[in-house]
């Protein structure tokens, strides 16, 4: 369970964290901006392509796991606000998205926790909204982390910023939906 091929591919977006913020700590000289922009990027694709992969392959090979179920989420949430906090240091992205993803995550992820203890966690399933909360920020870090001109046209610092402001809307809209649908069910359990 701790070392199926699945599992491992979950555990290396955990561990891709400190290579991706640490790339922009290497000493002066070392490497250029544009160059730790551009390995930054590269990373982050390569690691978030691991959770479709990971699920791919649990399913695929019958390696599916309470485990892998609670760890896959675990790492995409610490992947996505270590980005954002580094995107924060560095300027590119604004610390008022960075409390909205980062206190929306935890707040649903308590908010999961405590529907399944009272048996209710179906009410709180993952919705299109937040896939496509998902869906902007995984295409707005990359840009933000690359910060330059995308095959010489595309200014991936402009739409990064927007794609993040946008994701930060879509996450106050899924918390909003989430809690509404688990304020019934937590009000019908505490008569």
């Amino acid at each position: 369970m701790f070392t199926t091929i699945p599992t491992l591919l979950t555990w290396t977006r955990i561990f891709a964290i400190p290579l991706i913020a640490g790339v922009f700590y290497l000493p002066e000289g070392t490497a250029t901006m544009a160059e730790k922009n551009l390995a930054a990027t590269l990373m982050f694709v390569v690691f978030a392509l691991t959770d479709w992969l990971d699920g791919y392959l649990a399913r695929k090979l019958n390696q599916t796991s309470s485990f892998g179920a609670f760890l896959d989420p675990v790492a995409d949430k610490f992947l996505v606000c270590a980005c954002v906090l580094v995107l924060v240091h560095l300027q590119r992205a604004d610390v008022f998205v960075a409390l909205i993803i980062i206190g929306r995550e935890i707040a649903i992820s308590a908010l999961r926790e405590w529907m399944a203890q009272i048996g209710a966690s179906k009410s709180v399933a993952v919705h299109m909204i937040g896939k496509l909360k998902t869906v902007a920020q995984m295409v707005a870090i990359p840009f933000l982390l690359f910060d330059g001109l995308l095959l010489g046209a595309v200014d991936t610092h402009s739409w990064g910023v927007v794609l993040m402001w946008a994701a930060a809307g879509l996450t106050v809209w899924s918390m909003v939906f989430y809690l509404q649908k688990a304020i019934p069910e937590i009000r019908a359990r505490n008569k």
